[in-house]
């Protein structure tokens, strides 16, 4: 059991809870940042969480559900204030309503998460501020504190899990929700080497076509939200398909941290892709998270069915040895 104390200053209207683990600093904070392993362990076993956005940089932004046995959900987001690379960080910890909006009903809450060494590994100090009394005593009400010890009672099995979090394995697809799919690689780079690999099209040559025998032949890149990129890719030496471009519109960029844009393929009738791309260094390089959102089951299970996470898999390895390795 991780959690050693719990401490609810009435006067100061705070909670703190100190947990210990048997692992380094390191690995503790990717397990809070990475949104693969935070889902594991931040809801109690018969609530568990799905997070659809994990934004870990100041000003950046979580969004995140539970799901409880009758299959209803109770959903939350935080907003980072502060976060200092594997020591600390700040936030807003607010609950949603059903549309996914804050809920002006429920309590926002400050909270610090504070990652220290200790002589056995790892300290997780998590001090919770409230505003008023009435509100402390309400979210204990609720189970606040026996709903953080059944749910930390889950993050050993994560943290010993290192199998399925490192850096050499393949890019995957999870499936979030009958529409979303996140798309998940950690990439041999600083966040900053990988957005300017996004984002430079003499680099974007040299990976970012897919299987191997095709090009990119043609990258126009929006450079500021509202402008629309479009990417064209062609078969060379003989190798089998035709000519296909996937166009779409920025809608956010916050490098080198998170951007969004739509995705569709040119000349194809139908509502595009929502692609929410999120860069976050962990041990061994740069988490890259792309949760693609889909008008329907139908339409994520086909584009997935063209073996997309492969040719994904093919254009990374190309940028970790063409590219990344060079940088």
């Amino acid at each position: 059991m991780p959690v050693t104390s719990v401490d609810k200053d009435l006067e100061r209207l705070t909670m703190t809870i100190v947990a210990d683990f048997p692992v380094a600093v390191r690995r503790l904070w990717d397990a809070y940042v990475d949104p693969r392993q935070i889902e594991k362990f931040w809801g109690p076993p018969e609530w568990p969480a799905t997070f659809a956005r994990h934004d870990v940089f100041p000003g950046g932004r979580s969004e995140y559900y539970m799901t409880g046995p009758d299959g209803s959900r109770s959903g939350g987001y935080w907003e980072f204030l502060s976060v200092t690379e594997g020591s600390s960080f700040e936030i807003l910890d607010g609950f949603t309503r059903e549309d996914g909006l804050p809920d002006p009903d429920m309590p926002t809450m400050r909270a610090t998460f504070a990652f220290e060494e200790t002589d056995s590994g790892a300290r997780l100090t998590t001090t919770t501020h409230f505003t008023s009394l009435d509100e402390l005593e309400r979210l204990i009400d609720m189970g606040m504190e026996e709903g953080t010890r059944s749910a930390m009672a889950q993050i050993d099995d994560v943290l010993a899990d290192l199998r399925s979090f490192a850096a050499d394995r393949a890019t995957a697809a999870q499936l979030l929700s009958d529409t979303q799919v996140r798309i998940s690689r950690v990439l041999r780079g600083t966040p900053r080497q990988v957005w300017e690999a996004h984002h430079d099209p003499e680099l974007l040559r040299l990976w970012n076509f897919g299987p191997d025998g095709w090009a990119l032949t043609a990258c126009e890149l929006a450079s500021a939200p509202g402008e629309r990129n479009r990417f064209e890719f062609s078969p060379q030496d003989g190798a089998e398909g035709e000519t296909f471009a996937l166009t779409g519109e920025l809608l956010e960029s916050e490098p080198p941290h998170r951007e969004v844009f739509t995705e569709t393929m040119e000349g194809i009738d139908g509502p595009p892709a929502h692609n929410e791309q999120t860069l976050t260094p962990v041990e061994g390089g740069t988490l890259m998270s792309l949760v693609i959102t889909y008008a329907n089951k139908e339409m994520r299970d086909a584009i997935l069915g063209t073996g997309m996470t492969d040719g994904m898999e093919a254009g990374y390895r190309r940028l970790e040895s063409e590219v990344l390795s060079h940088a």
